[in-house]
Protein backbone atom coordinates (compact mmCIF):
# COMPACT_ATOMS: atom_id res chain seq x y z
CA UNK A 1 0.00 0.00 0.00
CA UNK A 2 1.53 3.15 -1.22
CA UNK A 3 1.99 6.22 1.40
CA UNK A 4 1.46 9.67 0.87
CA UNK A 5 1.47 13.19 2.99
CA UNK A 6 -1.67 13.99 1.70
CA UNK A 7 -4.78 12.64 -0.30
CA UNK A 8 -7.07 14.62 -2.38
CA UNK A 9 -10.11 13.62 -3.13
CA UNK A 10 -12.17 14.57 -6.23
CA UNK A 11 -9.85 15.67 -9.70
CA UNK A 12 -11.99 19.06 -10.72
CA UNK A 13 -10.90 22.52 -10.44
CA UNK A 14 -10.63 22.70 -6.68
CA UNK A 15 -8.71 19.21 -6.09
CA UNK A 16 -6.61 19.64 -9.12
CA UNK A 17 -5.69 23.54 -8.24
CA UNK A 18 -5.34 22.60 -4.69
CA UNK A 19 -2.85 19.37 -6.04
CA UNK A 20 -0.94 21.96 -7.61
CA UNK A 21 -0.60 24.43 -4.77
CA UNK A 22 0.32 21.41 -2.68
CA UNK A 23 3.14 20.34 -5.06
CA UNK A 24 5.00 23.52 -4.21
CA UNK A 25 6.05 21.41 -1.40
CA UNK A 26 8.46 18.98 0.00
CA UNK A 27 5.44 16.85 0.17
CA UNK A 28 4.01 13.35 -1.24
CA UNK A 29 0.67 14.09 -2.79
CA UNK A 30 -2.43 11.75 -4.09
CA UNK A 31 -4.78 13.10 -5.90
CA UNK A 32 -7.72 10.27 -6.19
CA UNK A 33 -10.74 10.59 -8.23
CA UNK A 34 -13.31 8.17 -9.73
CA UNK A 35 -13.52 9.05 -13.21
CA UNK A 36 -11.09 7.54 -16.39
CA UNK A 37 -10.11 11.37 -16.52
CA UNK A 38 -9.62 14.71 -14.41
CA UNK A 39 -12.63 17.36 -14.47
CA UNK A 40 -15.12 14.75 -15.63
CA UNK A 41 -18.08 16.22 -12.69
CA UNK A 42 -19.49 19.70 -12.20
CA UNK A 43 -15.96 21.24 -13.97
CA UNK A 44 -16.62 19.87 -17.60
CA UNK A 45 -20.00 21.51 -17.70
CA UNK A 46 -19.63 25.23 -16.51
CA UNK A 47 -20.45 28.42 -17.61
CA UNK A 48 -16.69 29.48 -17.31
CA UNK A 49 -17.72 32.63 -16.01
CA UNK A 50 -15.15 34.23 -13.73
CA UNK A 51 -17.32 35.93 -11.61
CA UNK A 52 -16.59 39.91 -10.70
CA UNK A 53 -17.52 39.21 -6.73
CA UNK A 54 -20.71 41.42 -6.51
CA UNK A 55 -23.21 38.75 -6.04
CA UNK A 56 -22.30 36.75 -2.65
CA UNK A 57 -23.63 37.80 0.48
CA UNK A 58 -21.10 40.16 2.38
CA UNK A 59 -19.35 38.41 5.00
CA UNK A 60 -19.57 34.79 3.50
CA UNK A 61 -16.41 32.87 3.16
CA UNK A 62 -17.73 33.31 -0.79
CA UNK A 63 -17.51 37.00 -0.26
CA UNK A 64 -13.89 36.68 1.05
CA UNK A 65 -12.75 33.91 -1.64
CA UNK A 66 -14.46 35.38 -4.68
CA UNK A 67 -13.01 39.08 -3.66
CA UNK A 68 -9.44 37.33 -3.79
CA UNK A 69 -10.24 35.05 -6.24
CA UNK A 70 -10.42 36.54 -9.08
CA UNK A 71 -6.88 37.95 -9.63
CA UNK A 72 -5.28 35.02 -8.49
CA UNK A 73 -7.62 32.84 -10.90
CA UNK A 74 -6.63 35.30 -14.22
CA UNK A 75 -2.50 35.28 -13.08
CA UNK A 76 -3.20 31.50 -12.42
CA UNK A 77 -4.36 30.55 -16.12
CA UNK A 78 -1.83 33.13 -17.80
CA UNK A 79 1.28 30.95 -16.12
CA UNK A 80 -0.47 27.56 -17.19
CA UNK A 81 -1.53 28.97 -20.62
CA UNK A 82 -5.10 28.07 -20.28
CA UNK A 83 -7.58 30.19 -22.57
CA UNK A 84 -9.09 33.10 -20.53
CA UNK A 85 -10.02 36.53 -21.00
CA UNK A 86 -11.00 39.88 -19.32
CA UNK A 87 -14.18 40.65 -21.46
CA UNK A 88 -16.26 41.66 -18.40
CA UNK A 89 -19.77 41.36 -17.52
CA UNK A 90 -23.43 42.89 -17.31
CA UNK A 91 -26.43 42.12 -15.18
CA UNK A 92 -29.50 43.32 -16.51
CA UNK A 93 -32.87 44.18 -15.38
CA UNK A 94 -35.83 43.96 -17.72
CA UNK A 95 -38.38 46.20 -16.37
CA UNK A 96 -38.81 49.13 -13.48
CA UNK A 97 -39.39 46.77 -10.89
CA UNK A 98 -35.69 45.37 -10.93
CA UNK A 99 -33.87 48.24 -11.05
CA UNK A 100 -33.74 48.03 -7.55
CA UNK A 101 -31.83 45.02 -7.86
CA UNK A 102 -28.95 46.33 -9.90
CA UNK A 103 -28.21 49.41 -7.29
CA UNK A 104 -28.40 46.32 -4.37
CA UNK A 105 -26.05 44.15 -6.34
CA UNK A 106 -23.68 47.80 -6.95
CA UNK A 107 -23.97 48.27 -3.66
CA UNK A 108 -23.32 44.81 -2.56
CA UNK A 109 -19.88 44.61 -4.46
CA UNK A 110 -18.78 47.97 -2.98
CA UNK A 111 -19.42 46.40 0.61
CA UNK A 112 -17.46 43.14 -0.52
CA UNK A 113 -14.36 45.17 -2.10
CA UNK A 114 -14.86 45.16 -5.62
CA UNK A 115 -14.11 47.72 -7.89
CA UNK A 116 -14.88 48.13 -11.79
CA UNK A 117 -18.70 48.45 -11.27
CA UNK A 118 -20.91 50.97 -12.42
CA UNK A 119 -24.60 51.40 -12.94
CA UNK A 120 -25.90 51.94 -16.98
CA UNK A 121 -29.32 52.62 -17.82
CA UNK A 122 -30.63 50.57 -20.79
CA UNK A 123 -29.31 53.35 -23.48
CA UNK A 124 -25.70 52.88 -22.33
CA UNK A 125 -25.93 49.32 -22.18
CA UNK A 126 -26.85 49.31 -26.11
CA UNK A 127 -24.16 51.14 -26.78
CA UNK A 128 -21.71 48.89 -25.47
CA UNK A 129 -23.52 45.66 -26.79
CA UNK A 130 -25.83 46.68 -29.60
CA UNK A 131 -27.42 43.43 -29.62
CA UNK A 132 -28.95 43.46 -25.88
CA UNK A 133 -32.98 43.29 -25.88
CA UNK A 134 -34.64 46.73 -25.99
CA UNK A 135 -36.29 45.80 -22.93
CA UNK A 136 -33.49 46.31 -20.68
CA UNK A 137 -33.83 49.61 -18.33
CA UNK A 138 -30.57 49.25 -16.31
CA UNK A 139 -27.39 47.08 -15.80
CA UNK A 140 -25.02 46.75 -14.05
CA UNK A 141 -21.30 46.82 -15.68
CA UNK A 142 -18.71 44.65 -14.36
CA UNK A 143 -15.14 45.17 -15.90
CA UNK A 144 -12.92 42.86 -13.80
CA UNK A 145 -14.86 39.73 -14.37
CA UNK A 146 -14.01 37.56 -17.20
CA UNK A 147 -14.32 34.04 -19.02
CA UNK A 148 -11.80 30.52 -18.61
CA UNK A 149 -11.79 27.56 -20.07
CA UNK A 150 -12.60 25.40 -16.69
CA UNK A 151 -11.87 21.86 -17.89
CA UNK A 152 -8.26 23.41 -19.77
CA UNK A 153 -7.83 25.33 -16.50
CA UNK A 154 -8.42 21.88 -14.53
CA UNK A 155 -6.11 19.83 -16.74
CA UNK A 156 -3.66 22.29 -16.68
CA UNK A 157 -3.28 22.62 -13.39
CA UNK A 158 -3.33 18.37 -12.57
CA UNK A 159 -0.59 18.24 -14.65
CA UNK A 160 1.35 21.20 -13.76
CA UNK A 161 1.33 18.81 -10.65
CA UNK A 162 1.94 16.10 -11.37
CA UNK A 163 5.27 17.35 -13.56
CA UNK A 164 6.04 18.45 -9.90
CA UNK A 165 5.63 15.01 -8.05
CA UNK A 166 2.52 14.65 -7.22
CA UNK A 167 0.30 11.12 -8.15
CA UNK A 168 -2.79 11.08 -10.12
CA UNK A 169 -5.24 7.84 -9.66
CA UNK A 170 -8.07 7.38 -12.00
CA UNK A 171 -10.91 5.38 -11.91
CA UNK A 172 -10.37 5.57 -7.86
CA UNK A 173 -13.79 4.93 -7.06
CA UNK A 174 -13.45 5.38 -2.93
CA UNK A 175 -15.57 2.93 -1.46
CA UNK A 176 -14.25 2.84 2.99
CA UNK A 177 -11.94 5.71 4.65
CA UNK A 178 -10.77 3.89 7.88
CA UNK A 179 -9.01 6.38 10.36
CA UNK A 180 -5.98 4.46 11.74
CA UNK A 181 -3.05 6.41 14.01
CA UNK A 182 -1.26 8.08 11.56
CA UNK A 183 -4.12 9.30 9.11
CA UNK A 184 -6.63 7.28 6.98
CA UNK A 185 -6.56 3.93 4.62
CA UNK A 186 -8.72 5.31 1.43
CA UNK A 187 -10.24 2.03 -0.37
CA UNK A 188 -11.58 1.78 -3.96
CA UNK A 189 -14.27 -0.47 -5.27
CA UNK A 190 -11.51 -2.52 -7.00
CA UNK A 191 -9.63 -2.94 -3.86
CA UNK A 192 -6.43 -1.00 -4.28
CA UNK A 193 -5.65 1.23 -1.31
CA UNK A 194 -3.66 3.96 -0.25
CA UNK A 195 -2.42 5.52 2.97
CA UNK A 196 -2.84 9.41 3.97
CA UNK A 197 -1.89 11.43 7.22
CA UNK A 198 -4.71 13.86 6.03
CA UNK A 199 -7.20 13.67 3.34
CA UNK A 200 -8.68 16.51 1.75
CA UNK A 201 -12.46 15.89 0.38
CA UNK A 202 -13.29 17.82 -2.78
CA UNK A 203 -15.66 15.16 -3.66
CA UNK A 204 -18.28 17.16 -5.22
CA UNK A 205 -22.05 15.84 -5.09
CA UNK A 206 -20.85 13.51 -3.37
CA UNK A 207 -18.50 14.81 -0.76
CA UNK A 208 -21.51 14.45 1.66
CA UNK A 209 -20.97 11.14 1.33
CA UNK A 210 -17.31 10.94 2.16
CA UNK A 211 -17.74 12.92 5.02
CA UNK A 212 -20.54 9.92 6.30
CA UNK A 213 -17.88 7.40 5.50
CA UNK A 214 -15.26 8.84 8.36
CA UNK A 215 -18.62 9.92 11.00
CA UNK A 216 -18.53 13.85 9.87
CA UNK A 217 -21.55 14.56 7.81
CA UNK A 218 -22.88 17.62 9.09
CA UNK A 219 -24.18 18.67 5.90
CA UNK A 220 -26.08 17.40 2.84
CA UNK A 221 -25.33 18.04 -0.80
CA UNK A 222 -28.19 19.32 -2.81
CA UNK A 223 -27.32 18.42 -6.60
CA UNK A 224 -28.78 21.32 -8.56
CA UNK A 225 -28.58 20.56 -12.64
CA UNK A 226 -27.96 23.05 -14.97
CA UNK A 227 -28.72 22.51 -18.65
CA UNK A 228 -26.98 24.75 -21.55
CA UNK A 229 -26.70 25.18 -24.68
CA UNK A 230 -23.42 25.75 -26.99
CA UNK A 231 -23.94 27.59 -30.16
CA UNK A 232 -21.80 27.71 -33.62
CA UNK A 233 -18.80 29.92 -33.93
CA UNK A 234 -21.21 31.83 -36.37
CA UNK A 235 -23.19 32.92 -33.56
CA UNK A 236 -19.84 33.96 -31.60
CA UNK A 237 -19.63 37.67 -31.90
CA UNK A 238 -23.23 38.44 -30.65
CA UNK A 239 -21.95 40.18 -27.59
CA UNK A 240 -18.75 40.71 -26.35
CA UNK A 241 -19.43 40.32 -22.39
CA UNK A 242 -21.14 38.15 -20.20
CA UNK A 243 -25.03 38.57 -20.33
CA UNK A 244 -26.63 37.78 -16.90
CA UNK A 245 -30.17 38.59 -15.76
CA UNK A 246 -31.23 39.57 -12.33
CA UNK A 247 -30.41 36.47 -9.89
CA UNK A 248 -32.96 34.33 -8.64
CA UNK A 249 -33.40 32.39 -5.31
CA UNK A 250 -31.66 29.54 -7.40
CA UNK A 251 -29.11 31.13 -8.57
CA UNK A 252 -27.54 33.71 -11.31
CA UNK A 253 -30.05 32.70 -13.92
CA UNK A 254 -29.84 32.39 -17.61
CA UNK A 255 -26.90 33.78 -19.01
CA UNK A 256 -25.43 34.22 -22.62
CA UNK A 257 -21.63 34.53 -23.19
CA UNK A 258 -18.83 33.99 -25.75
CA UNK A 259 -16.58 31.61 -24.73
CA UNK A 260 -12.64 31.53 -25.07
CA UNK A 261 -12.55 29.53 -28.10
CA UNK A 262 -15.79 31.69 -30.10
CA UNK A 263 -18.56 29.47 -29.41
CA UNK A 264 -21.71 30.94 -27.99
CA UNK A 265 -23.08 29.64 -24.94
CA UNK A 266 -25.92 29.50 -22.81
CA UNK A 267 -27.68 28.72 -19.97
CA UNK A 268 -27.60 27.05 -16.90
CA UNK A 269 -31.10 25.97 -15.51
CA UNK A 270 -31.18 25.11 -11.87
CA UNK A 271 -33.00 22.19 -10.78
CA UNK A 272 -32.94 19.99 -7.93
CA UNK A 273 -32.05 16.60 -8.91
CA UNK A 274 -31.61 13.01 -7.30
CA UNK A 275 -27.75 12.46 -7.22
CA UNK A 276 -24.77 14.00 -9.03
CA UNK A 277 -24.64 12.09 -12.37
CA UNK A 278 -28.52 12.98 -13.30
CA UNK A 279 -26.32 14.72 -16.57
CA UNK A 280 -29.35 14.36 -18.66
CA UNK A 281 -30.71 16.97 -20.86
CA UNK A 282 -35.00 17.67 -20.93
CA UNK A 283 -36.52 19.18 -24.17
CA UNK A 284 -38.55 21.58 -21.50
CA UNK A 285 -35.35 23.12 -19.93
CA UNK A 286 -34.24 23.49 -23.07
CA UNK A 287 -36.83 25.04 -24.06
CA UNK A 288 -36.38 27.36 -20.97
CA UNK A 289 -32.68 28.00 -22.05
CA UNK A 290 -33.92 29.43 -25.51
CA UNK A 291 -37.01 31.23 -24.40
CA UNK A 292 -34.86 32.72 -21.51
CA UNK A 293 -31.52 33.23 -23.71
CA UNK A 294 -33.59 34.85 -26.45
CA UNK A 295 -35.07 37.61 -23.51
CA UNK A 296 -31.43 38.91 -23.25
CA UNK A 297 -30.37 38.65 -26.76
CA UNK A 298 -33.39 38.43 -29.10
CA UNK A 299 -31.02 38.07 -32.37
CA UNK A 300 -29.21 34.62 -30.78
CA UNK A 301 -30.01 31.88 -33.92
CA UNK A 302 -30.79 29.05 -31.91
CA UNK A 303 -30.45 26.83 -35.05
CA UNK A 304 -26.85 26.93 -34.57
CA UNK A 305 -26.74 24.68 -31.30
CA UNK A 306 -24.23 22.46 -31.93
CA UNK A 307 -24.72 20.91 -28.76
CA UNK A 308 -26.41 20.89 -25.41
CA UNK A 309 -25.34 19.17 -21.71
CA UNK A 310 -25.68 19.52 -18.21
CA UNK A 311 -24.13 20.11 -15.55
CA UNK A 312 -24.41 19.49 -11.49
CA UNK A 313 -23.34 21.56 -9.16
CA UNK A 314 -23.06 20.71 -5.33
CA UNK A 315 -25.14 23.38 -3.37
CA UNK A 316 -25.31 23.02 0.61
CA UNK A 317 -28.10 24.18 2.68
CA UNK A 318 -26.43 27.14 3.81
CA UNK A 319 -25.41 28.11 0.84
CA UNK A 320 -21.97 29.48 1.58
CA UNK A 321 -18.86 27.22 0.93
CA UNK A 322 -17.93 24.59 3.82
CA UNK A 323 -14.08 24.63 3.75
CA UNK A 324 -12.50 23.53 7.28
CA UNK A 325 -10.79 21.11 9.22
CA UNK A 326 -13.46 18.73 11.12
CA UNK A 327 -13.97 19.13 14.19
CA UNK A 328 -14.56 15.19 15.24
CA UNK A 329 -11.79 13.74 12.52
CA UNK A 330 -8.30 14.89 12.74
CA UNK A 331 -6.72 15.54 9.65
CA UNK A 332 -10.17 15.20 7.13
CA UNK A 333 -10.18 19.00 5.27
CA UNK A 334 -14.05 19.63 4.39
CA UNK A 335 -13.99 21.34 0.98
CA UNK A 336 -17.49 21.24 0.21
CA UNK A 337 -20.75 23.32 -1.33
CA UNK A 338 -18.52 24.60 -3.71
CA UNK A 339 -21.42 26.10 -6.27
CA UNK A 340 -21.15 29.26 -7.79
CA UNK A 341 -18.50 30.98 -8.15
CA UNK A 342 -16.18 27.90 -7.14
CA UNK A 343 -14.58 28.26 -10.21
CA UNK A 344 -13.32 31.88 -9.80
CA UNK A 345 -12.46 31.26 -6.01
CA UNK A 346 -10.02 27.69 -7.41
CA UNK A 347 -7.12 29.22 -6.75
CA UNK A 348 -8.09 31.52 -3.36
CA UNK A 349 -9.51 28.11 -2.18
CA UNK A 350 -6.20 26.10 -2.60
CA UNK A 351 -4.65 28.97 -0.69
CA UNK A 352 -7.26 29.07 2.27
CA UNK A 353 -6.54 25.00 2.51
CA UNK A 354 -3.08 25.74 2.45
CA UNK A 355 -3.32 27.85 5.56
CA UNK A 356 -5.78 25.20 6.87
CA UNK A 357 -2.93 22.14 6.82
CA UNK A 358 -0.42 25.24 8.25
CA UNK A 359 -2.95 25.76 11.51
CA UNK A 360 -3.12 21.80 11.33
CA UNK A 361 1.04 21.56 11.77
CA UNK A 362 1.83 20.58 8.30
CA UNK A 363 5.17 21.52 7.63
CA UNK A 364 5.43 23.30 4.85
CA UNK A 365 8.96 23.41 2.87
CA UNK A 366 9.27 25.15 -0.66
CA UNK A 367 10.59 22.71 -3.40
CA UNK A 368 14.04 24.72 -4.80
CA UNK A 369 12.94 23.31 -8.39
CA UNK A 370 9.32 23.88 -8.50
CA UNK A 371 7.77 25.18 -11.82
CA UNK A 372 4.50 26.85 -11.70
CA UNK A 373 3.96 27.29 -15.75
CA UNK A 374 3.05 24.81 -18.38
CA UNK A 375 3.47 24.46 -21.65
CA UNK A 376 0.70 25.90 -24.17
CA UNK A 377 -1.15 23.11 -25.50
CA UNK A 378 -2.65 25.18 -28.38
CA UNK A 379 0.63 26.84 -29.06
CA UNK A 380 0.57 25.41 -33.05
CA UNK A 381 -2.67 26.76 -33.37
CA UNK A 382 -1.52 30.54 -32.54
CA UNK A 383 1.72 30.26 -34.81
CA UNK A 384 2.26 31.71 -38.03
CA UNK A 385 2.38 30.36 -41.55
CA UNK A 386 5.94 30.34 -41.40
CA UNK A 387 6.54 29.16 -37.54
CA UNK A 388 3.95 26.19 -38.35
CA UNK A 389 6.19 25.08 -41.64
CA UNK A 390 9.31 24.84 -39.54
CA UNK A 391 7.52 22.72 -36.92
CA UNK A 392 6.12 20.40 -39.65
CA UNK A 393 9.84 19.95 -41.15
CA UNK A 394 10.85 18.81 -37.50
CA UNK A 395 7.75 16.62 -36.71
CA UNK A 396 5.13 16.05 -40.02
CA UNK A 397 2.56 15.05 -37.48
CA UNK A 398 1.88 18.36 -37.16
CA UNK A 399 1.33 18.70 -40.81
CA UNK A 400 -1.82 16.12 -40.63
CA UNK A 401 -5.23 17.90 -39.87
CA UNK A 402 -7.37 15.32 -37.71
CA UNK A 403 -9.97 17.31 -36.98
CA UNK A 404 -11.61 19.96 -39.98
CA UNK A 405 -13.86 21.77 -37.85
CA UNK A 406 -11.19 22.85 -35.35
CA UNK A 407 -8.07 22.59 -37.27
CA UNK A 408 -6.49 19.85 -34.94
CA UNK A 409 -3.67 18.52 -36.17
CA UNK A 410 -2.30 14.62 -35.42
CA UNK A 411 1.04 16.17 -33.29
CA UNK A 412 -1.39 17.96 -31.09
CA UNK A 413 -3.44 14.86 -30.48
CA UNK A 414 -0.60 13.24 -29.87
CA UNK A 415 0.63 15.68 -27.19
CA UNK A 416 -2.56 15.58 -25.36
CA UNK A 417 -2.29 11.65 -25.28
CA UNK A 418 1.62 11.66 -24.10
CA UNK A 419 1.79 14.80 -21.56
CA UNK A 420 0.35 14.98 -18.19
CA UNK A 421 -2.16 13.99 -17.74
CA UNK A 422 -2.27 11.88 -20.38
CA UNK A 423 -5.61 11.43 -22.46
CA UNK A 424 -6.49 7.82 -22.14
CA UNK A 425 -10.10 8.18 -24.16
CA UNK A 426 -11.96 10.44 -26.56
CA UNK A 427 -13.32 13.22 -25.01
CA UNK A 428 -10.18 13.22 -22.97
CA UNK A 429 -8.44 14.35 -26.61
CA UNK A 430 -11.80 16.31 -26.98
CA UNK A 431 -11.32 18.67 -24.07
CA UNK A 432 -7.43 18.77 -24.42
CA UNK A 433 -7.20 19.82 -28.19
CA UNK A 434 -10.69 20.66 -28.98
CA UNK A 435 -10.93 17.60 -31.34
CA UNK A 436 -14.35 16.91 -32.11
CA UNK A 437 -16.02 20.38 -30.14
CA UNK A 438 -16.80 21.77 -33.61
CA UNK A 439 -19.99 21.45 -35.93
CA UNK A 440 -19.88 17.69 -36.56
CA UNK A 441 -19.02 17.18 -32.63
CA UNK A 442 -16.72 14.65 -33.87
CA UNK A 443 -18.46 12.77 -36.46
CA UNK A 444 -15.40 12.78 -39.18
CA UNK A 445 -11.98 12.89 -36.21
CA UNK A 446 -13.23 10.08 -33.57
CA UNK A 447 -12.07 7.47 -35.62
CA UNK A 448 -9.01 8.72 -36.34
CA UNK A 449 -8.40 9.79 -32.69
CA UNK A 450 -9.98 6.47 -31.45
CA UNK A 451 -6.50 4.66 -33.59
CA UNK A 452 -3.99 6.97 -32.29
CA UNK A 453 -4.85 6.41 -28.52
CA UNK A 454 -4.65 2.45 -29.34
CA UNK A 455 -1.42 3.24 -31.22
CA UNK A 456 0.12 5.20 -27.87
CA UNK A 457 -1.42 3.46 -25.41
CA UNK A 458 -0.92 0.13 -26.30
CA UNK A 459 -4.54 -1.05 -26.92
CA UNK A 460 -6.73 -2.47 -29.55
CA UNK A 461 -9.19 -0.08 -30.63
CA UNK A 462 -11.86 -1.81 -29.45
CA UNK A 463 -10.90 -1.14 -25.79
CA UNK A 464 -10.65 2.67 -26.60
CA UNK A 465 -13.67 4.35 -25.08
CA UNK A 466 -15.79 7.81 -25.61
CA UNK A 467 -15.29 8.70 -21.45
CA UNK A 468 -14.33 5.24 -19.59
CA UNK A 469 -15.42 2.06 -18.46
CA UNK A 470 -18.85 0.85 -19.97
CA UNK A 471 -18.88 3.47 -23.21
CA UNK A 472 -17.09 1.53 -26.18
CA UNK A 473 -17.18 2.63 -29.62
CA UNK A 474 -16.20 -0.71 -31.18
CA UNK A 475 -17.95 -4.24 -30.08
CA UNK A 476 -15.59 -5.89 -32.22
CA UNK A 477 -13.29 -6.54 -35.31
CA UNK A 478 -14.39 -7.60 -38.48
Amino acid sequence: MEKFDILIAGAGVTGGMIARELSRYQLTVCLLDKANDVATGATKANSGIVHGGYDPEPGTLKAQLNASGVELLFEAAKQLNVPHKRNGSMVCAFAQEENHIIDQLYERGLENGIEGLSVITGDQARELEPELSDKVTKALLVTNSGIVCPYELTIAAVGNAMDNGVELKRNFAISDIAKIGEGFVVSAADGRKVQGKYLINCAGSFADDLAAMVGDKFYQIIPRAGEYMLLDKAEGVRVSRTIFQTPGKEGKGILVTPTNHGNLLTGPTATEVEHGESTETTGAQLAYVQRMGAKSVPGVNFRQVITSFTGVRASVAGGDFIIKMSDKVDGFVHVAGIDSPGLTCCVSIAKYVLDILKNAGVQLTEKENWNGTREDMHAFAKMSIEEKNEVIKNNPSYGKIICRCETVTEGEIIAAITKNPVALDIDGVKRRTRSGMGRCQGGFCSSYVMKLIAQHTGTDMTDVTKNGAGSYMLTEKM
